[in-house]
């Protein structure tokens, strides 16, 4: 199997974690919120699979371009 690594688009903090680690995510689905300028902005997975790490906690602060998860395809 592979893994992919799913990436924050924006600079700011993650408002919530919507999918923990052992659950299956479709592609395009979120696995986390992340909320930057007073705006929600769903982090997505590229492809299904199944969410074996989470990088990032809720509250915690995230770089445009960060690994927050890691799904295994």
């Amino acid at each position: 199997m592979a893994r992919m690594e799913v990436r924050a688009e924006v600079t700011g903090t993650v408002w919530k974690i919507i999918v923990p680690v052992g659950a299956r995510v479709e592609a395009e689905e979120a696995v986390l919120i992340a909320e930057s300028m007073k705006m929600e902005i769903p982090v997505t997975s590229e492809r299904a699979g199944t969410v074996v790490e989470l990088r990032v906690g809720e509250g915690e602060a995230v770089e445009d371009g960060q690994v927050v998860a890691i799904i295994e395809t």
